[in-house]
């Protein structure tokens, strides 16, 4: 899988991007914008193709999923340790039929022992970030974590392959679409570039299972 984490300010020509994002193959776009208020946050659902929404996840005011056809709802980090212990009490209020839950995570043995079932968790940095200069990778090794994990930070063409080697079973980016000159050019080289290497993981595989 292959996660797009939405610039946490607008850049020119947002919308118009991401729709080609979504043309090409965009699956789980995060959506995730700090400095905006609830009505703001539905201004900017509102300017997307309806037949999108249901790839779109939401970092920040969950109960969009109740008004809009989401795909689901993300927990950032300090969101799933002040609500996830009484996850009944605070689910009640939203209508999750059919939607994803997931989280952020910054250390593979929290990730590791957390008991809530997440439907996949994001974890960073692995390589140093290209959006936040000055937030250094830890190159984590999740092999040993039997969950769906998706590695973020440094995420680029070069690192895609060293990513699921490390036991990541999908790709979170930011800075590797939104920083570069062609944001759609290089969303595209990157599915490509994941799609190639799990083809070669998987056929390392099968090589090593009938040897």
């Amino acid at each position: 899988m292959v996660v797009v984490i939405a610039p946490e300010k607008n850049i020119p020509n947002e919308i118009e991007i991401l729709h080609q994002l979504f043309q090409e193959g965009l699956a789980y776009y995060h959506l995730r914008k700090p400095f905006k208020n609830y009505q703001e946050h539905c201004d900017y659902l509102d300017a997307i193709d309806k037949k999108y929404h249901n790839r779109i996840v939401v970092h920040l005011c969950h109960e969009l999923v109740n008004t809009y056809g989401l795909k689901g709802v993300h927990f950032q980090e300090q969101m799933r340790i002040d609500h996830i212990d009484n996850p009944g009490q605070y689910f009640k209020k939203l209508d999750m039929y059919g939607k994803t839950i997931s989280s952020s995570f910054h250390d593979p043995e929290v990730l590791k022992q957390c008991d809530f079932e997440f439907d996949y968790h994001l974890l960073s940095p692995v390589f140093s970030s290209i959006s936040k200069k000055g937030y250094e990778g830890k190159g984590f090794d999740v092999n040993h974590i039997d969950k769906l994990i998706v590695g973020m930070g440094g995420i680029n063409e070069e690192t895609v392959e060293a990513t699921l080697k490390l036991g990541f079973k999908g790709i979170g980016v930011l800075g590797g679409v939104w920083n570069m000159e062609n944001p759609v050019e290089s969303f595209v080289a990157l599915k490509k570039q994941y799609e190639t290497a799990v083809q070669e993981q998987k056929k390392a595989s099968v090589r090593k299972k009938n040897f």
